[in-house]
């Protein structure tokens, strides 16, 4: 997409194509929508209008459909957007400890962060290299009334000190493919350790290795409704000499120390940590909250022999213990009238929905099957998810 293909659509004429494609829009319909708009109104803006309404409906998951509505995208600038929840998060955090700060987004998108820090009562820019996606940014913060500016530039280019509050959303994507290696973000690991030198937020991916992260930085892993979606480091005034922290949301629940934790047997209720206390390295906080021990010191599952609620990890009652064989799994599938088997796993190689086929459930009771790894030997638990409670 070009800033040409956005600007139409803010006018008055390009705002009532684009409404009457938002009204008609449903996915797949894209084809037969264009022609059908096209007897009305010119071409050119009818395709941006259609590809608009279609990015609007994909973005509902990220921004809510009231916001969707009423925003305008780019393919690749939702694709990497920060979802309205986290971002959410992050902003009332800056906010907290710098109340009106001055922030700097470097490489803002379509403004999700800007949007979710302009809310929150900062003053925001936005630093944007695309001039299509800066022209998205830009909108948006017209668009929900909110105040702001964009800058098409880039990020190394860009003078911060001017700036409270530097944040950056480095790419880690090259050539249509996903980065995991934080060495090849972009802009460099070594542009994001000096911002990180003063008070900033850096959005990184949640691999990101533990020793990765500089002394005096503080990083954070957040999940949301039990999905990773990132980790955060944290500098200058936002560190307090917290090293590693898991939020969870939406509940906002945080953990940022990791006590000692015994091993032990097999408990009557096996724990699940969050996948953010997991990458933080805070399982054993999980064992502390429901006075349980590990399994095994390597493997991320807490057992524990009574049912504690926390918010920091799925619970499983175990109903028996099995042979780690495909001929004994599938005879207690038979056995037990299986016919919806959850499989999970830690600690050990092979693939569940693979093995799901092989042990053929087809009965009527459901079930979860968790094996995992103690010692050197795998094995496997027949157990019950309990629901969570409030």
């Amino acid at each position: 997409m070009t800033p040409d293909s956005i600007t139409p659509l803010l006018s008055p004429g390009g705002a009532e194509v684009l409404a009457a494609a938002c009204a008609a829009f449903t996915p797949g319909s894209e084809l037969q929508l264009v022609e059908k708009l096209r007897r009305r109104y010119d071409a050119a803006v009818v395709t941006a209008a259609v590809t608009q309404a279609s990015l609007r409906h994909r973005a509902v998951a990220k921004f809510g459909p009231a916001d969707a509505a009423r925003m305008y995208f780019t393919p690749d600038g939702l694709e990497q957007a920060t979802r309205s929840t986290v971002g959410s998060h992050r902003a009332a955090r800056i906010a907290a400890t710098l109340p009106g700060a001055t922030v700097v987004d470097l490489g803002c998108g379509i403004g999700g962060d800007l949007i979710s820090a302009a809310r929150a009562g900062l003053r925001v820019t936005g630093v944007e290299r695309d001039p299509a996606t800066a022209a998205a940014a830009r909108a948006n913060l017209t668009g929900l009334g909110l105040p702001g500016e964009v800058l098409v530039g880039e990020a190394q280019q860009h003078d911060v000190t001017q700036y409270e509050v530097v944040f950056a959303d480095p790419a880690r994507r090259a050539d249509g493919k996903r980065v995991f290696d934080h060495n090849a973000y972009s802009p460099p690991w070594s542009f994001i350790t000096d911002l990180l030198t003063g008070t900033a937020c850096v959005k990184v991916a949640p691999g990101i290795p533990h020793e990765a992260v500089p002394d005096g930085v503080e990083a954070e892993w957040v999940s949301d409704a039990g999905e990773v979606k990132e980790a955060a480091l944290w500098s200058g005034k936002f560190y307090a000499g917290t090293a590693r922290r898991a939020t969870l949301l939406p509940s906002g629940a945080t953990v940022t120390s990791a006590p000692e934790a015994e091993c032990g047997p097999i408990g009557q209720y096996i724990y699940e940590p969050d996948g953010a206390v997991v990458r933080a390295g805070l399982v054993t906080a999980v064992a502390s909250a429901v006075d349980g021990w590990l399994l095994d010191p390597r493997i991320a599952y807490v057992t524990g022999a009574s049912l504690v609620a926390t918010p920091l990890a799925s619970v499983y009652e175990v109903v028996e213990t099995l042979p780690y064989r495909e001929k004994a799994l599938k005879a207690w599938v038979r056995s037990e009238d299986i016919g919806t088997l959850e499989i999970k796993k830690r600690g050990v190689d092979f693939d569940p929905a693979t093995l799901r086929k092989k042990l053929a459930p087809k009965g009527s009771a459901s079930a979860t099957l968790i094996v995992t790894r103690i010692g050197r030997d795998a094995v496997a638990y027949s157990c019950r998810r309990v629901a969570p409670t409030s």
